[in-house]
């Protein structure tokens, strides 16, 4: 097979993926200090979590060590929850989770909270998403280090076209069945044990790298309704207030960039100099949270 596999991709009109089976251990033990972080997925009624709930919750623990080796993974948690709702036909489409699965279906926040006392992170493939619904869902996970597999790694950078998981996966020689919260959980680890195209450096060690970075949330306050697309391109999104929050248009970036940003809204943005704007300043406890 492997054989058959060398010719067909050395002919330069194919390439072979494998599919994925989850690994119990990546690398031996070599006496490093070991660190727990858990990547972590789910899947819900829908994208809103003030509207919808969690119908599957799944962590799946690891080792780790401060240069982004990984060791062994953890035994994992998986469960189902009843919403208390009827599941989307969409969300059912999407995840094949149905009502009769979920029923009086529920996630031990006991066992839980336990997992989260033994990491020092948390890691999910888009945690602006799935952050927000577990903090809904359980204040244990607002008191924990976040780092997302998608914001956190530059992979434009590294050549990538995308930032899907399932892309991600082609991209390094491996394919799975998504859309069930433990496995993109064991793929998500899959991908960070890879090492980086063009810097070489371990996935990891590039996230761990980025998420002990300060960031500063710039509040474009008072900024003329004309440039709203303006602000858009420039990767603004916009608060409507409420809840004790700020009606504006806001972007986070890294603190050693706020002067250049600075300077360009008072180039491009407003008709007048600003010399202040407000900002709040935040790490990777509150990144990603919706309590900033």
């Amino acid at each position: 097979m492997d054989d058959c596999i060398k010719k067909l991709e050395a002919s330069g009109d194919y390439k072979v993926i494998r599919r994925f089976s989850p690994v119990e251990q990546y690398q031996a033990d070599n006496g490093s200090e070991k660190r727990i972080g858990i990547f972590l997925d789910t899947e819900t009624t829908g994208l809103d979590f003030d509207d919808d709930a969690i119908i599957e919750l799944a962590m799946v623990p690891f080792e780790f060590d401060s240069d982004g080796n990984i060791y062994r993974i953890l035994p994992a948690y998986n469960a189902l929850q009843d919403p208390g709702m009827p599941i989307p036909t969409l969300a059912t489409d999407i995840t094949g989770i149905t009502d009769e699965m979920v029923a009086g279906q529920a996630i031990d926040k006991e066992q839980v909270a336990k997992m989260l006392s033994d990491a020092v992170i948390v890691i999910a493939h888009n945690a602006r998403f799935d952050r927000p619904f577990v903090e809904s869902f359980m204040n244990e996970f607002q008191n924990i280090s976040w780092a997302c597999s998608i914001a956190d790694v530059n992979w434009n950078a590294e050549g990538m076209e995308g930032v899907k998981l399932e892309f991600l996966a082609y991209k390094y020689g491996f394919f799975f069945e998504g859309h069930r919260a433990s496995i993109d959980c064991q793929a998500g680890i899959e991908i960070l044990n890879q090492t980086l195209f063009k810097s070489g450096e371990k996935v990891l060690k590039r996230l761990l790298e980025s998420a002990r970075r300060t960031d500063v949330r710039l509040w474009a306050e008072g900024a003329p309704f004309e440039k709203k697309d303006d602000l858009k391109k420039r990767g603004y999104r916009w608060s409507p207030g409420g809840g004790g929050k700020r009606k504006a248009w806001y972007r986070d970036i890294n603190e050693e960039s706020l002067s250049e940003e600075m300077i360009y809204l008072n180039d491009q943005i407003y008709p007048r100099a600003v010399s202040e704007l407000p900002t709040d300043r935040f790490n990777a406890k509150q990144r990603y949270s919706n309590r900033i």
